[in-house]
This record gives C-alpha cells, sequence and structure tokens, in this order.
C-alpha cells in the first residue's frame, strides 16, 4: 500500500480509504469489524465514516474495531446531517458542531478525530462562525484537521480565504463524487484543489457499483444498490448512453489485462494526478477483497489515457476560452 499526504499537511494517508458507510446495516457488526483488521493489516490507515452512516451506528462499530489499535488509523468522520428531531439537531452552528464532535468521540471511543469534515454546505448558518468554531476544535486538540465534502468550487474558496485571512485552521481535504462516470469535478474542483494543495478523497469511486460491470443496458435492475437507490445512485443517473460507453471500455480493460472492471476504474482514480485517496465501500468480504486487488499494480499508460478520454467531460466554455489563450 503506497501512501500520500493529505494536502497541505504532514498527514500520510493511504491511497484507498476505507468507507465505512454500509456498516451496521448491509454489513453486520462482526465483518465491519474483520474488514477494518484485514485493511489495517494490508497497510491501509485512512478509515472515513460520519455521524449519520446508519443512525451513528457505522461510528460505533469503527470504535469498537479500532480500539486496540487507534495510533494506526487516520480517523475521518463528518457532521451536518439532520440526527435528531429538534431544530438544531442539523446544520454547522457552533452550538450543533459542538454537540455533534461529542457525540462522535463518544460513539467512536476516542479523544481525538483526525479529521472533521463538512458534510455538505450549509445555506443557514454563516461560514464565518462554522470556521471559527473548528479553529476553536483544533486548538482544543479534540480534531486535528478539518476537511469538506460535497462543497462548490466557489464554496470552498470562500472558507480557504477567510481562513487564511484570519490566520485559522484551513480545509486539507474535500471529498467529492468522482469516478470514470462522474467527471463534473473536473470543471472547477479539481484545478483549485491543486492550485490550492487541497487532497481530495472522493466517494462513489466505482460510481455506486456500476462500474462493477454488473449491470446490462437496458435492463433496470431488481436487486443490488442500483435498484432502490434515489438521487446521485439512482438506476436513472447512472444508465446512461454515455455511462453504458464508459463501462464497456472499463470491461475490455479489465479483460484485456485480467483484473475485474471494479479494480481498473478504482485504478484509474489511483493513477489520477489530483486524486489523494478514493474511498471505497463493501458490503460483503468478496467485495472487500475485489476492492483491495486495485492496489499495488498500475495500468499500462495507454489504456489509462484512453479509458481518461472516453469518459472526460466536453470541452466547455470559459475553459476552451481560457486554454486558447494559455500562452498569451
Amino acid at each position: 500500500m503506497k501512501y500520500k499526504t493529505l494536502g497541505k499537511s504532514g498527514l500520510l494517508v493511504s491511497e484507498l480509504c476505507l468507507g465505512a458507510m454500509t456498516f451496521g446495516k448491509e454489513v453486520d457488526e462482526k465483518d465491519s469489524i474483520k474488514m477494518i483488521h484485514q485493511f489495517l493489516d494490508q497497510g491501509g490507515n485512512f478509515i472515513d465514516t460520519a455521524d449519520v452512516y446508519v443512525g451513528g451506528e457505522s461510528e460505533r462499530i469503527v470504535g469498537k474495531a479500532i480500539k486496540e489499535r487507534r495510533s494506526e488509523v487516520v480517523l475521518a468522520t463528518k457532521v451536518r446531517m439532520k440526527v435528531g428531531p429538534h431544530p438544531n439537531d442539523f446544520g454547522y452552528s457552533r452550538r450543533r458542531i459542538m454537540e455533534g464532535v461529542d457525540q462522535s468521540l463518544k460513539r467512536l471511543n476516542t479523544d481525538y478525530l483526525d479529521l472533521y469534515q463538512l458534510h455538505v454546505w450549509d445555506h443557514l448558518t454563516p461560514i464565518e462562525e462554522t470556521l471559527r468554531t473548528l479553529d476553536d476544535l483544533v486548538s482544543s486538540g479534540k480534531v486535528r484537521y478539518i476537511g469538506c465534502s460535497n462543497f462548490l468550487a466557489w464554496q470552498m474558496m470562500k472558507a480557504l480565504s477567510y481562513s487564511d485571512f484570519h490566520n485559522m485552521v484551513r480545509f486539507i481535504s474535500i471529498q467529492p463524487q468522482y469516478s470514470l462516470i462522474n467527471r463534473e469535478m473536473d470543471r472547477e474542483i479539481l484545478p483549485l484543489c491543486k492550485e490550492e494543495n487541497v487532497g481530495v478523497i472522493p466517494w462513489a469511486p466505482i460510481g455506486g457499483g456500476f462500474l462493477t460491470g454488473k449491470y446490462k443496458k437496458n435492463e433496470k435492475p431488481t436487486s443490488g444498490r442500483l435498484s432502490n437507490r434515489k438521487g446521485e445512485s439512482s438506476w436513472e443517473n447512472r444508465a446512461t448512453e454515455k455511462n453504458f460507453e464508459i463501462l464497456h471500455a472499463v470491461k475490455d480493460v479489465a479483460q484485456e489485462i485480467g483484473k475485474t472492471p471494479a479494480q481498473v476504474a478504482l485504478n484509474w482514480l489511483l493513477q489520477k494526478e489530483e486524486i489523494t485517496s478514493p474511498i471505497f465501500g463493501a458490503t460483503s468480504m468478496a467485495q472487500f477483497e475485489e476492492n483491495m486487488g486495485s492496489a499495488d499494480w498500475s495500468l499500462p499508460e495507454e489504456q489509462w489515457k484512453m479509458l481518461d478520454e472516453v469518459s472526460k467531460l466536453p470541452n466547455e466554455y470559459p475553459s476552451r476560452f481560457i486554454e486558447k489563450f494559455r500562452r498569451g
């Protein structure tokens, strides 16, 4: 397992991050703990969860699994989503964040978080209030670093600028949806992260399961995650003509090099300059082991470029206009 620094920090994280969203739901506690221990035994050190996953059960299981191995783990969790019935049980107010971090620490059975992330932009709370609270948490020792997730480029840049101007802790990472079939972040977020040295830890790196290769065109699945998911990971969002074209290319490469489509999709991300550590999940030990098999090898350059080409976004304004005048 290789390691990379996370953004503008000296924190080393494994090139794969283990996502805990399925723990306590699709994966029972016993297998969840087994996955975590196996991940650590194979050199992984980066684990991501959130206070809202399975009503906090995911955090509790992660905390139980790492209790005797806390020093090995770069532990990340998130705050923002509604976790109770009361008006202040969501968002980024000082009150919610202060309560949220203590609740997460208790469930995770630890006295500090390596990375505390804002789950998605909050239109209600001024970012100034949120960043001041996060800065206080870092000063207190409860949190080591901060990050964000699902932010627009202007939102992240506003936060970074405010932190820099007021000499406060700044985001070292962002967690966006990004994969061969979701490359919207190429427009603004990835160039911004490269410019500002912000780490990128993508969620849904195999397109919510679409890039595993088990789905067929014009055949809506009756079982599995894409059969009943809504929003970003719905069948309607995934099963487009363009996405099946990308999937076909992934399957061809997988057959050529003797890997699975999921491993090819993950490895493409591992070789992308701006990407720090894709977050992979699993609903079974077999799936976990398959995803772990995406590390410690590299796609041939020709095949990597082919996948990059087939999946890239159209050349859009103002990017094409700016590129025209790159050299004067």
